[in-house]
């Protein structure tokens, strides 16, 4: 890390300094021989011939006035990068005495170390030394609170659709724009810029826990808004250039080497906060998206354009015959090459073909969008409703285009970052200081010896659980209250098969026990062969093909050989196992040995657990995160050996998270036929609150309110409406009994009142307080 930052430094002088040479200091007549040099000898030109002398370039810098600016801004942005990595490395010398000293892991072996056996230390060492001095114990959730504090609200904002800005651009439709120059300015009005809303790296400032100056702290933040946003206006010609400048130095080889390289996708800046759960860190996701990748670039391109697909063809082939031409005559005579234009000519003529051959589809590709899709679903966990059963649609293409772009559309945005940001934040951002004000507030939990923290990375199903995703009649959440998408559910089934060792709150307990009940016991049931109808089998029947991985995920549903069958031998290899239906249920159980194994295995009396020393409680023992190092799981195993092993560990877990997530979906999709769908893409309109209250209550308010600031309920009616009806915007025809749904005025997304249990979240927002007093929906957590 600490070289890393080194070279960031050696970048910016190299980048501005080079720069500012080759505008002042180089004559480009000489260098393009359009101006005759006298030599007193008969050499030929040389490159240093076109270089200026020293006072001539002194003098032409002194003399242009944005030569100057540029260098004034640049020299103190390289200070303050400066000053920023010497504190840096007072951090970096602490972290590594904490590896050293604390946790016994030597610089040489920590690369082989797994982030639980570094997590397991952590949490033995608290218990020894007490690291932190306001709980006697660590657990898993504390250490992911402390990394990801910040991550979990921007991560809690992009579901909640606050961040970013979605616009309908009059050609390109529904068009998200979310930069890192865009996030950089997020970060530094919400967190640890001057007048943030933190007052340190763990605390949010008094006054924003506190709801009776919500008024006067919006417009103190739309200002804030304001100040920036002309700050990046000002700046913009130096950051664009900058940019352009960074954009060419670092790209230009690579489509000189690799020209198809722009034509490639990575997933965007959107898509990793859309498709990232409550509490993961960096590399977790990283190495699910990556999973992924594979399957969604077969998806994409699965939408080829007959039209192009022609065209490509044919200017292929007339941009290659004069390719072959030229390549022949140079292969002929090197001289060919001497010829003003010949190499140039070669150049974009291969340019021109590799370009023409990503129009251009494989002949050997089967269109199967639906079980592509799926297989996508498998790994990266979220998908808007609308998406199955219209995979073959164009729409669900553009709009998946938005999470997995094209390198060259990545690219594009940065550059016009820029120009674009200022006025997203002027104009947009700005509208949403209430809203931002009020989400804070509401959703901000004090956890003791942890700070304050996102309360829906709390992952709690009572208080944010949605009733579409398996959570009816667990969670008292209303509509505000709900995290979209099933964010809850499925970051809290990641988290507890992660970290098989965390203690989940009651009704999370409850909830994982319940799923892992029915997945577990659908699994048997498709073993027997009763395998037509139950979700578990539908949602990985699709996944039945050669393009993607069905030998960990459809095979361990389908029959033998499943996970459970695997047995790891003392060599590191792994051989199948024949093992009997029952105990193949029982196998799978055992790949998630979560803190409810106990209560899991009581449910199941008529499967047959597997004996201590089954392959498949063997492969499920080092997957619980404890001190036990990974290279010691088995006696005389090498540290190659044990590295192999916790990689192969590391896939179960993450096979069995890709299979929860498949039968959620099922189950959500089976659960929630009929009924309006609330998504990402259309899910902004529906939350305004200027569209769902009616007009007696506004005549009756006589403040201001955002779509984020809970209200009270004046309809006594809406009490008697059973729990579904009130949550789903739909009712129950007498006559047939169906549900129909409908789209019925709704309070604002912050009408708690809706539900009449008596919760905390439920209280009237007082007036100021004081500072001693704790604020309304600021819970303390132990």
């Amino acid at each position: 890390m600490l070289l890393g930052e080194i070279f960031e430094l050696v970048q910016l002088v190299f980048v501005v300094a080079f720069t500012v040479f080759l505008a002042n200091c180089v004559d480009y007549d000489i260098l393009f021989a359009n101006k005759f040099v006298n030599h007193t000898d008969s050499s030929k030109v040389t490159l240093p011939d076109a270089f200026l002398p020293v006072d001539v370039c002194s003098a032409r810098i002194r003399d242009n006035v944005f030569v100057i600016f540029i260098l004034i801004i640049s020299g103190v942005f390289w200070l303050h990068r400066l000053v920023k990595f010497i504190y840096n490395i007072c951090c970096y010398w602490e972290i590594r005495s904490f590896y050293i000293n604390a946790l016994k892991m030597s610089m040489t072996d920590l690369p082989y170390f797994t982030w639980q056996e570094v997590q397991a230390r952590i949490i033995e060492i608290q218990k020894e030394h007490q690291i932190c001095i306001h709980k006697k114990e660590l657990t898993e959730l504390d250490i992911y609170h402390r990394i990801l504090r910040f991550k979990n609200y921007m991560v809690a904002m992009v579901n909640k659709s606050l961040l970013p800005v979605c616009s309908r651009l009059p050609l390109l439709g529904d068009t998200v724009f979310y930069t890192r120059g865009l996030k950089y300015n997020f970060e530094l009005i919400f967190f640890w810029g001057p007048g943030s809303l933190f007052e340190n790296e763990w605390s949010l400032k008094p006054e924003y826990k506190r709801g009776g100056n919500r008024l006067e702290l919006a417009d103190r933040l739309s200002s804030r808004i304001l100040w920036i946003g002309i700050a990046n206006l000002l700046l913009c010609p130096v950051i664009l250039i900058w940019q352009i400048l960074y954009a060419f130095f670092s790209y230009t080889e690579v489509i000189k080497r690799e020209p198809g390289s722009l034509g490639a996708r990575c997933w965007s800046l959107y898509g990793r906060f859309y498709l990232r759960h409550f509490n993961e860190l960096d590399h977790e996701l990283i190495s699910r998206l990556s999973k992924g990748y594979k399957a969604s670039s077969k998806y994409m391109n699965c939408f080829m354009s007959p039209l192009l697909t022609v065209v490509a063809k044919n200017v292929a082939f007339f941009a290659g015959s004069i390719l072959a031409v030229l390549i022949a005559l140079t292969i002929y005579d090197e001289d060919v090459l001497a010829v003003e234009h010949v190499l140039s000519s070669i150049t974009l003529l291969g340019i021109c073909i590799t370009v023409c051959r990503s129009f251009i589809p494989d002949k050997h590709m089967v269109f199967c969008p639906e079980q592509l899709l799926k297989v996508i679903l498998a790994h990266i966990h979220y998908m808007p409703d609308h998406w199955q059963g219209n995979a073959h649609r164009y729409e669900t293409r553009d709009e998946f285009s938005q999470l997995f772009q094209y390198k060259a559309v990545f690219i594009l945005e940065e550059l016009l970052s820029p120009v674009i940001t200022p006025f997203i934040l002027i104009f947009c951002l700005r509208r949403k200081s209430l809203e931002i004000i009020d989400f804070f507030r509401n959703f901000t939990v004090d956890v003791v010896g942890v700070g304050d923290t996102c309360s829906f990375a709390q992952m709690d199903v009572r208080q944010h659980g949605h009733p579409a995703w398996m959570s009816a009649g667990k969670t008292e959440a209303s509509i505000y209250q709900q995290a979209e998408d099933g964010k809850t559910e499925l970051s809290l089934m990641h988290f507890a098969i992660t970290n098989p060792h965390w203690q989940p709150p009651r009704e999370s307990t409850h909830f994982i026990s319940l799923l892992k009940e029915k997945v577990h016991r659908e699994a048997a049931t498709g073993q027997q062969g009763i395998i037509a109808e139950n979700p578990a089998f539908t949602s990985t029947h699709s996944l039945q093909s050669d393009s993607e991985p069905r030998s960990l995920i459809a095979n361990l549903l389908m029959g033998p050989p499943s996970l459970g069958s695997l047995h790891m031998g003392r060599e590191g290899t792994i051989n199948p196992v024949s093992i009997g239906v029952s105990e193949g249920a029982s196998a799978l159980r055992s790949l998630s040995p979560v803190s409810t194994s106990l209560h899991l295995r009581g449910s199941y009396p008529s499967a047959r657990l597997p004996r201590p020393d089954h392959p498949a409680v063997v492969a499920g023992r080092p997957m619980t995160g404890s001190g036990t190092d990974a290279r010691t799981i088995s006696s005389g195993s090498s540290a190659w050996e044990g590295q192999l092993t916790s990689i192969v560990l590391s896939e179960y877990a993450s096979t069995e998270m890709s299979i929860h997530a498949l039968y959620m979906h099922e189950m959500h999709k089976q659960q929630s036929r009929g009924e309006v769908s609330r998504h990402t893409w259309h899910r902004q309109e529906s939350d305004e609150s200027s569209e769902s209250v009616n007009e007696d209550i506004e005549v009756a308010r006589t403040f201001p309110r955002s779509s984020t600031f809970p209200t009270t309920s004046h309809q006594a009616g809406a009490a008697q409406q059973s729990g579904s009806q009130r949550r789903w915007g739909g009712t129950l025809d007498p006559v047939s009994g169906s549900f129909r749904a409908q789209r019925t005025p709704r309070m604002p997304m912050g009408g708690w009142s809706e539900e009449n249990q008596m919760s905390r979240h439920h209280d009237p927002v007082p007036e100021e307080g004081s500072e001693d007093e704790l604020p309304p929906h600021i819970h303390k957590v132990t």
